[in-house]
């Protein structure tokens, strides 16, 4: 069957496309809006076609909005930029994520009747914690991480930071709070210092190994910033 007249080889129509790319007509049509794509082939006033490279744009352009929560005008410039760059760093991030599950096993979980026996943390304590989401059980038990939150809490319940002196389960919100835009901060940095200059294993490996050595420098840094705290509060006060 022969081309259609004004029809490239190769070219799609916006239903082929839409198909192709599983997004819809509209959405790719706020995308040419947005200058994420090229101008496409324009037969007629209405009539355009499309690129087959449009297909795997369009997909980048979607799993950035969705998986990395990027505004289209942060998008238009990676795309416009280095294409291929943002699809290394996106395929970085679905590595890390396999490596990451692949270390922490259902079966290593501790079940939720050890956590009890082992830590002195209320069973209502550990439900709250649960509800806000700092502690994420399943029907297995606790993951490593869940484990050393409840053995920190433990440790601090005995040392007196419990309910009599006003301490709750939600003084863990502030701690995640303050941490959320410093981890957001770090992933973003090391995926793009990451991302299309070493192979995707190593740089699983790297940011792998750097995990407990982070968590000791945070724990450091704020050890420190502790006392230096108090220290200007006796200054103030004296």
């Amino acid at each position: 069957m022969s081309a259609r007249p004004g029809r490239g080889e190769g070219l799609l129509k916006m239903s082929e496309l839409a198909e192709r790319s599983g997004v819809s007509a509209g959405t790719i049509k706020h995308y040419l809006r947005e200058r994420l794509l090229p101008e496409p082939v324009r037969t007629s006033r209405n009539m355009a076609y499309y690129p087959p490279d449009f297909v795997e744009r369009i997909r980048l352009i979607k799993r950035l909005q969705e998986d990395r929560f990027m505004p289209l005008r942060v998008i238009r410039g990676i795309v416009e930029e280095d294409p291929g760059r943002a699809a290394a760093l996106l395929e970085l991030e679905d590595r890390i994520l396999d490596r990451a599950l692949a270390r922490d096993p259902d079966d290593a979980r501790v079940s939720a009747a050890d956590v009890r026996r082992r830590y002195d943390v209320p069973a209502n304590v550990l439900d709250r914690l649960a509800e806000l989401g700092v502690l994420t059980p399943t029907a297995r038990g606790y993951e490593a991480d869940d484990v050393l939150v409840i053995e920190a809490i433990s440790r601090l319940r005995a040392g007196g930071y419990d309910e009599r002196l006003g301490f709750t389960v939600f003084d863990t919100l502030r701690y995640r709070e303050a941490l959320q835009p410093l981890v957001a901060e770090e992933v973003r940095t090391l995926l793009d210092r990451l991302a299309g200059e070493v192979e995707v294993e190593r740089a699983a490996e790297i940011i792998a190994a750097g995990a407990e050595p982070l968590r000791e420098l945070v724990g450091a840094l704020h050890s420190k910033m502790l006392k230096a705290e108090l220290e200007r509060q006796r200054g103030r006060s004296g």
